[in-house]
């Protein structure tokens, strides 16, 4: 991507003090779950995801849009073109991804937020099952769509190209013109952070 030297990025909160901020808030969401629990309480449990780093890309550096299409849960199929003109935020998350449990309701609630502003919320399975990735939706009450990618990972392709989700999860906001504005490596340190990467979107001409 043109211009990377130039991105203004930094690291806002390692994951573990995302957990420990968040605790509070989620326990309810997913007071069942053992897998957010045990990322909440920082054994890992082997598991590596990324930093929390977040990274904002400048208008002038944000390169060509990124064309994609993919199938979705419940067969259909979804295309970049969906959005034209529109704010997308896409998830890539897996429902045996600890970090992804935790962070779901945060994105589910920031999709209802700006449903009637028109912006977009597509999550990218990279692993699961439709069945596997249903019964996640389900149990963490998601509303938004999700792409089935594990089989030909064309989605996860078409982001590589130009700002490489690097970490399960990454959460990228892409602008009205259908390029990356702003990518988060590993959970989303706070949900304000996306809250506002996504209202600087918005704003955008």
């Amino acid at each position: 991507m043109s211009g990377v030297s130039r991105v203004r990025s930094r690291i806002l909160l390692p994951v573990a003090a995302f957990v420990a901020a968040t605790a509070l808030a989620l326990t309810g969401c997913t007071a069942d779950d053992s897998l957010a629990k045990q990322y909440r309480s920082g054994s890992g449990q082997n598991y590596i995801a990324g930093d929390g780093t977040v990274s904002e890309f400048a208008a002038g550096n944000r390169g060509e849009p990124v064309p994609f299409s993919g199938k979705l849960q419940d067969g259909g199929t979804v295309t970049s073109g969906e959005y034209a003109g529109k704010v997308l935020v896409v998830n890539f998350w897996y429902a045996g991804c600890p970090p992804c449990r935790v962070e779901a309701p945060a994105l589910e609630s920031l999709s209802r937020k700006y449903a009637s502003q028109g912006v977009g919320f597509l999550g990218v399975n990279l692993y699961d099952s439709a069945q596997t990735a249903a019964s996640f939706e389900k149990e963490k009450g998601v509303t938004y769509p999700s792409v089935l990618d594990r089989d030909t990972g064309s989605v996860l392709l078409a982001f590589s190209k130009t700002v490489p989700p690097k970490a399960t999860p990454t959460t990228l906001v892409v602008d009205k013109k259908g390029r990356v504005a702003a990518r988060i490596l590993g959970a989303i340190p706070d949900k304000s952070i996306l809250d506002s990467l996504i209202s600087d979107a918005v704003a955008e001409n």
